[in-house]
């Protein structure tokens, strides 16, 4: 028999899944349009050639590529040493090449500085795994046309507000800027062909530990005196005071002499963050970002940190949450993308918000604002009165499912209940809205 399951690493979603979903999905569009964000949509497919212009990583590896329409036979083969010939769009893989060229047809028509929200699917042919799929949502935020440190900043605020108001309080953003990481490896002596192997490898620090690091250095060939070099950082003598996130804090991290434009930005968007949080209430100090409610601080500076997707060009982030060890999202600073759109460079920052991994870890909860009815009604009850008793109802504000009554009357309303309906009532002939009686689903 031939399988009826979904392809393999999509999903289908019952009615209570999907309403969960959707009630997360209303929390991050309500909290991203307080922030200021408007919500645009693209098309789910690009053009090939945009989609692989060296600006996507490895995701460009991933991407499902659209065969032109009208191929015959004959084509296919003569086409045998150059496969990409035969394409001429692709499933976007993420949200950020779409907004760039957006942005780049679209300009004349939005403001010098364009916050942007987009939530929708993208596709990447992953090996399925849990938590890893080939169809998922992303929930993006950006700027673009703003270069300062306060960009950087508002995708902070909204994004931890966010986590907030799904009720994954003492969320943290971990934070470093790919310049950084740039002149530590020219600091150390590493040579700017090997950098990008060198970055993978030090991608890997929270996994294998500085000693796997070097390890792994050494065996990939990389300058032995930069490697060198590298490990006597890592092993240098530390204290264990604390710092709040600041120019302190940054520069402890890092070898001495950190560029001062570089070490400015990063303590700027602390800074600015700081404020916005102070002014809602959720900071006691402006200098820092340590909360009321406890010792969390929200921004935490990690020179190691690597996110990579090729086109980030300068500050990086990754969302964490102390409930779980992996990130729930990221982002960063990409000023040269859209340039190879419009022909003029553009700065640009986004955020987002892994939503597959999110929409896990927030609480079921009911939407007590709209009571939902089950009508479980005799067999001989007329089509009319039931339409008119459901109208009724639906009118008050109510959702309304009719049911016909069951022999296994309780397998019913468990099934009900499972869909998210909290209230139930049994209509017999004769029965009027006067005499309806709903009851809670226990």
């Amino acid at each position: 028999m031939a399988s009826v399951n979904p392809p393999r690493g999509m999903r289908d979603f019952l009615p209570a899944e999907k309403a969960r979903r959707e009630r997360v999905l209303a929390v991050i569009r309500e909290r991203y349009r307080a922030h200021g964000f408007d919500e645009i949509e693209t098309p789910v497919v690009e053009e090939y050639s945009r989609l692989h212009a060296g600006i996507g990583g490895d995701n460009e590896k991933l991407a499902y590529n659209v065969l032109k329409r009208g191929l015959d036979a004959d084509a296919v083969r003569a086409a045998a040493d150059d496969p990409a010939s035969l394409t001429d769009l692709g499933l976007r893989y993420d949200l950020t090449v779409p907004l760039a060229r957006f942005y780049a047809t679209n300009r004349g028509q939005l403001p010098s500085v364009f916050r942007s929200i987009q939530i929708a699917p993208v596709w990447r042919a992953e090996r399925p795994q849990k938590g890893r799929y080939r169809q998922f949502v992303q929930c993006d935020i950006d700027i673009i046309g703003d270069g300062s440190a306060r960009a950087e900043a508002e995708l902070v605020v909204a994004t931890l507000d966010t986590l907030d108001a799904l009720g994954l309080e003492g969320g943290s953003v971990r934070i470093n800027d790919r310049r950084v990481l740039d002149w530590m490896l020219d600091t150390f002596g590493f040579g700017a062909e090997e950098r990008p192997g060198v970055l993978i490898t030090i991608d890997k620090l929270d996994k294998i530990g500085p000693e796997g690091i070097v390890a792994e250095l050494r065996e990939r060939g990389a300058t032995a005196s930069a490697v060198d070099a590298f490990e006597a950082f890592l092993r240098r003598p530390m204290t264990l005071e604390y710092h709040p996130y600041g120019e302190r804090q940054i520069r402890k991290a890092l070898p001495a002499d950190a560029p001062d434009e570089i070490v400015a930005h990063l303590v700027g968007i602390g800074a600015a963050a700081a404020a916005a949080r102070a002014s809602a209430g959720l900071a006691t100090d402006a200098g820092s970002l340590s909360l009321s409610k406890g010792d969390d601080v929200p921004l935490v500076f990690d020179p190691f940190l690597v996110r990579g997707m090729g086109y980030y060009t300068g500050t990086i982030f990754e969302l964490a949450h102390p409930s779980v060890d992996y990130s729930l999202g990221g982002g960063g600073r990409y000023d040269g993308m859209i340039g190879r759109f419009l022909g003029q460079d553009v700065p640009a920052v986004g955020f987002s918000i892994g939503f597959e991994r999110i929409v896990d870890l927030v609480a079921e909860q009911t939407d007590a604002a709209a009571p939902a009815v089950v009508l479980v009604h005799d067999r001989d009850v007329s089509e009319a009165d039931l339409l008119a008793l459901k109208g009724a109802l639906v009118r008050q504000g109510s959702r309304v499912r009719l049911e016909q009554r069951t022999k296994n009357l309780k397998a019913l309303l468990e099934r009900a209940a499972s869909d998210g309906y909290t209230a139930f009532a049994t209509v017999a002939p004769g029965t009027t809205a006067a005499t309806l009686e709903v009851k809670p689903l226990s």
